[in-house]
């Protein structure tokens, strides 16, 4: 098969579309020939060299995709062979076949084409487990969502609004901010010149944020808890702004609140087949109804990959962009 290699860190450019050996299922995998995979800010970092695939995973860029499964492991009956799915994969994405763990498999949600579906599972999967599952965002609470434009962030305002929240967003253009509006966002900030501290409290009558969902990490630190109401939630899920800084142990004490940070690739297959499993049982009947839609920029050539990430680290893109073999 042909798939995306890397050849030793750096940039774009370091990524090929190159023949490489076939995967081979374990007894309890699958074989997925993909029909697309979704780029994720993740992939960037690994080819960059920050952020290698845990032991024993594939070392192809590529954390989701859509597909159709064509071999199954020892352990699975032959019958799922033909099946259309989307899958929660820890790399091997950028390619025409991956090998996936069976219990991180998901249908191909009702009124979504099978190639649009590869834009699902990773946000879908990061947003219900740190909105729902950590955070226990709540009817009528505030959300305030960093990179709203981004395809976590347009999966989280639709998934907050779906839970009953009212959601405020960041984002650095108002071409972004008027997509995220689109999609229920009620206040909308440009962190280009715009306090965020200030403009959510403003919308709360100086309460804060119930819940933030950030990707932003050390240089929002302080500001994200400051912005936090009382009993607060703040949940890191990415680091573009540094990994280390000092927290105010007196500021959180005096709100009461927590902070969580949470990965979902590193996490062991049974807690990823639970969150998939969850996803399916919540979101995917969202979609159905037309409450929640994948947000896709663009779709690709998967050959075209070096450029998918020019576009995603350059912040041209809202939602999603998705790669086709």
């Amino acid at each position: 098969m042909h798939a995306i290699t890397v050849d030793g860190p750096g940039g774009p450019e370091v990524m090929q579309w190159t023949k490489v050996p076939d995967p081979t299922p374990g007894p309890s995998e699958v074989i997925v020939e993909v029909a697309s995979a979704g780029v994720n800010r993740a992939d960037l970092l690994q080819r960059q060299g920050l952020y290698p695939p845990p032991r024993g995973a594939s070392d192809i860029l590529g954390l989701e995709c859509s597909g159709t499964i064509t071999a199954v492991g020892a352990a699975l009956p032959l019958d799922r062979i033909g099946e259309r799915v989307c899958a929660l994969l820890a790399g091997g994405g950028y390619a025409q076949k991956v090998a996936v763990p069976v219990g991180q498999l998901m249908t191909v949600p009702t009124g979504v084409s099978l190639v649009d579906s590869g834009a699902l599972p990773e946000v879908a999967c990061t947003v219900w487990s740190n909105l729902d599952m950590v955070a226990n965002l709540g009817e009528g609470e505030w959300l305030l969502i960093h990179g709203g434009g981004s395809g976590i962030g347009t999966m989280a305002i639709q998934v907050g609004r779906a839970l009953g929240a009212r959601v405020a967003v960041t984002a650095g253009s108002q071409a972004k901010l008027d997509q995220c509006a689109a999609l229920g966002a009620e206040v909308l900030i440009n962190y280009r010149d715009q306090d965020f501290v200030a403009a959510i409290k403003d919308a709360t009558g100086g309460r804060g944020a119930n819940v933030i969902l950030d990707n932003m990490g050390a240089a929002y630190l302080e500001r994200n808890v400051d912005a936090l109401a009382r009993d607060g939630r703040l949940v890191i899920i990415g680091m573009q702004g540094g990994v280390a800084a000092e927290v105010n142990l007196a500021a959180l004490l005096a709100k009461n609140a927590s902070i969580s940070a949470t990965s979902l690739r590193g996490r062991p297959g049974s807690e990823k087949a639970a969150i998939c499993t969850a996803v399916e049982r919540t979101v995917w009947p969202w979609i159905h109804a037309g409450i929640i839609r994948p947000v896709i920029d663009r779709t690709m050539p998967m050959a075209e990959a070096p450029e998918a990430h020019r576009l995603l680290a350059d912040g041209a893109v809202t939602g999603k962009i998705l790669l086709t073999p």
